[in-house]
């Protein structure tokens, strides 16, 4: 009888490990695959490294001039409109200095948009122009080439022919160097500069300089060098760093110009201007000059002014007074004039007129005008800010014009009166005679057209002097420069990119493959469930032959030995001095059988008789576990027949234990078992062996071992590792807490030591059918 005292769990085990430590072992245990999942992740860095371009990076930094050094213009009319600030001006130069337009004059003067490469084995590499082997002169014109998309090949065959075809090598014509070629459309020569080596292989690709820019504006990157500043840094990266600095130099280049017509629009007009007034007016001083010569002639006289000027001085303040008052709307008729024939030109700076309003008004009108022309270059006629400056310079421009009909109207009014004086001071030469009033009207006509003249030459010199001096809106601080050494790709990054990955993928299918597993592995997860007694873990084994003999020192024999000497400890307290010990599991192919028979050799071998009963008459398998041929009577049999002893069933086997047989499949299995005869074999062999160990039906399947638990003194319960799943430890966890298997105790089948976590004895895991299983696959 069993007796109610006896220990439940007087197994000892190792102390349990961190979890943190179980989790690490549960990877390292797959750390060959890990090792190689790295070892070829590095290896396709290296090999990335070796065959991408290197990347580098150039930079130029320029100061943007301001209206003392030159540069913009005044910007008090556009603060008026909440645009005149410097950080906006900064940010309009940024926009202009980034322009498709700017861009694409870059890209021409440059011929970047044909561009030159040289095949390798595994590499292409990019070449300018300059640095070819041999010259390619385009007879193209450029309006064609900048707007063709093609690519082709040469092919060099010797140091006198080369090969052309398309860029997946078809279409071979071959050439000789200095042939006219055709290819598209695209007509060119191309003669040897250097040493030819053959089978070298160019691929030369033209691009629409539209795109080429588009892509250019993509990659420079422009910013202020420090905030508040106006300094501008502009960097680019590329892979040919000759090609970052011959972009940089020439968009700063470009920029500048630009910024000088710009610039020289106001000079350049009024230039124009004064070019053409001076004509006319030298047509008109002939013509007055002529007019003096002819009536000296006439009235043969030779110095009038000396004769006449007692009478003259007094009229000769007046005069001037007239003389300045017919400059002045003189001017005024040329000024409006020019207005109406150029509606949308700047106004020449200098007049001369002696109105400061409206020279002023000329400035600012000139200020507007300039500004909405640069503007417009990078914006629709739509914009707002356009619109706005249209409607300021037409209300501007109006006010002008009202502005000279006003001081002309005033200098008609001082005129008059002027004139009236002079007709006072003609009454008191009425003496003289007439041909001096003659005379001195033609003088003042020559004085007039004379002084302009004089006036307009003056302002033509001054306004070369200022065109002369016109200064670049960028003063180039720091030329554009490359880096030393190539700054990508990151070989530091790409190695721990690819480190990291070749942790992380693995690591990451092993978590997944853990994630999604519901097999039980260790005792620790058998314990955590059923608070049953552990006896000891069984190891896999690859043997073929899985019995054990008596001089095997394996770890799969120690294992048995170890349950042994566990169940003998566990069996002390039974007073019967025969043991019955039932072996069972929750599902079939957890090795009950393969237990069952172990476990009654290892008893054998102590000089104990055993007799193994195979008590799973539904699907035996203890017969096919020996390999025997066997045609004794089993165990069906005698539960069917009463005339069948004991000992008639019973047969000795060479492993030293006695065995009965399942034998026949019986109709009604659960039926022979509670018919008594079991009962009565099972007396029989408690008083004729030591230990009876009996392989009963899994519990999951059918009732036979729940039917016939009472007559066992223990119950050993298998779990195989590895296979079981984990939801279907509810089974034996229920059977333990409602104590329907008698001194219940568990057993672990297939462990495996070498995964480092988890206890008792182990190997590869255990199945029907076995197999040595890969490195690695993920096994459990």
């Amino acid at each position: 009888m069993q007796n109610q005292d006896t220990p439940q769990n007087l197994i000892v085990t190792e102390e349990q490990s961190t979890n943190i430590r179980q989790e690490i072992e549960k990877y390292a245990y797959h750390w060959k695959w890990i090792v190689l999942c790295v070892f070829l992740a590095l290896i396709g860095a290296y090999f990335y490294l070796r065959y991408t371009p290197n990347t580098y990076e150039g930079a130029a930094t320029i100061l943007m001039a301001d209206e003392a050094n030159g540069g913009a213009p005044n910007l008090d009319v556009f603060k008026e409109l909440g645009l005149g600030s410097d950080k906006k001006n900064i940010t309009n130069e940024i926009t202009i200095l980034k322009s498709r337009s700017l861009m694409e004059r870059v890209v021409k003067n440059l011929n970047f948009n044909i561009s030159y490469f040289k095949e390798g084995n595994l590499k292409t590499s990019e070449f300018l122009k300059g640095e070819l082997p041999f010259r390619i002169n385009f007879l193209t014109p450029d309006s064609l080439i900048f707007k063709t998309n093609t690519a082709f090949k040469i092919h060099f065959l010797s140091p006198k022919t080369f090969e052309l075809t398309n860029t997946e090598g078809e279409n071979n014509k071959p050439f000789n160097f200095g042939e006219r070629i055709n290819y598209n459309g695209i007509e060119a020569i191309i003669t040897p500069k250097s040493k030819i080596q053959a089978n070298d292989i160019f691929t030369i690709r033209i691009a629409p300089v539209r795109s080429v820019a588009e892509n250019l504006r993509n990659r420079v990157e422009i910013a202020l060098l420090t905030p508040g500043a106006s300094v501008l840094e502009l960097k680019m990266q590329s892979q040919k760093q000759k090609k970052i600095l011959l972009i940089l130099e020439e968009l700063v280049h470009q920029y500048n110009k630009d910024a000088v017509e710009y610039k020289s629009l106001v000079g350049n007009n009024t230039n124009a201007f004064i070019k053409e007034r001076l004509a006319l007016i030298e047509k008109d001083l002939i013509k007055v000059d002529k007019n003096t010569e002819t009536f000296k002639t006439t009235n043969k006289l030779t110095d009038i002014a000396t004769e006449t000027s007692i009478v003259l001085s007094k009229n000769t303040t007046i005069e001037n007074e007239i003389i300045e008052m017919n400059t002045q709307l003189k001017l005024i008729d040329y000024v409006k004039d020019y207005l109406k024939d150029n509606e949308n030109n700047l106004i020449p700076g200098s007049f001369g007129l002696n109105d400061s309003n409206i020279s002023a008004t000329f400035n600012q009108y000139n200020t507007l005008l300039f500004e909405r022309n640069r503007i417009s270059e990078s914006t629709s006629d739509n914009n707002p800010i356009i619109v706005n400056l249209n409607t300021q310079l037409k209300q501007i421009r109006e006010s002008i014009i009202l502005g000279l009909d006003n001081l002309k109207s005033s200098l008609n009014v001082t005129l008059r009166d002027a004139m009236a004086q002079e007709q006072i001071m003609a009454s008191r030469i009425a003496t003289a005679p007439r041909m001096e009033r003659e005379f001195r009207d033609i003088e003042r006509q020559q004085q007039i057209i004379e002084t302009l003249y004089l006036f307009l030459l003056q302002k033509r010199e001054e306004n070369a002097i200022s065109l002369a001096v016109t200064a670049p809106n960028a003063k180039l601080i720091d030329s554009a420069e490359g880096t030393v050494h190539s700054i990508g790709p990151n070989r530091n990054k790409i190695y721990l990119t690819a480190l990291v990955l070749g942790l992380g993928i693995p690591i990451g299918i092993i978590f997944l493959f853990n994630l999604l597993d519901n097999k039980v592995h260790t005792q620790k997860e058998l314990e955590e469930t059923i608070k049953a007694p552990f006896i000891g873990a069984i190891p896999t084994t690859l043997k073929k032959d899985r019995m054990l003999t008596k001089d095997d020192r394996g770890g799969l024999a120690e294992a048995f030995r170890m349950v042994r000497t566990n169940l003998n400890f566990m069996l002390g307290n039974i007073d019967s001095p025969s043991k019955a010990i039932f072996v069972t599991s929750t599902t079939p192919g957890e090795g009950k059988t393969f237990v069952a028979i172990n476990l009654a050799t290892v008893f054998a071998m102590t000089g104990k008789k055993v007799l193994l009963i195979g008590a799973d008459i539904r699907k035996p398998k203890v017969i096919e576990y020996l390999n025997i041929n066997s045609s004794n009577k089993g165990l069906t049999e005698y539960l069917a027949d009463n005339s069948i002893a004991e000992r008639d069933i019973i047969e000795p086997l060479e492993w030293g234990f006695d065995l009965i047989q399942s034998g026949i499949i019986a109709p009604n299995p659960a039926e022979l078992l509670m018919n008594g005869r079991l009962d009565a074999l099972l007396a029989y062999s408690k008083q004729n062996y030591d230990y009876v160990i009996v392989d009963t039906a899994p519990v999951t399947l059918v009732t036979d071992t729940i039917q016939i638990a009472s007559k066992a003194d223990m119950f050993l319960y298998i779990t195989r590792a590895n296979y079981l799943d984990k939801r279907l430890l509810d089974v034996p966890k229920q059977l333990y807490n409602e104590k329907r298997l008698p001194n219940m105790a568990l057993v672990m089948n297939g462990t495996d030591p070498k995964k480092g976590y988890g206890y008792g004895y182990g190997g590869y895991g255990y199945g029907n059918d076995e197999e040595k299983t890969p490195w690695w696959r993920f096994n459990k």
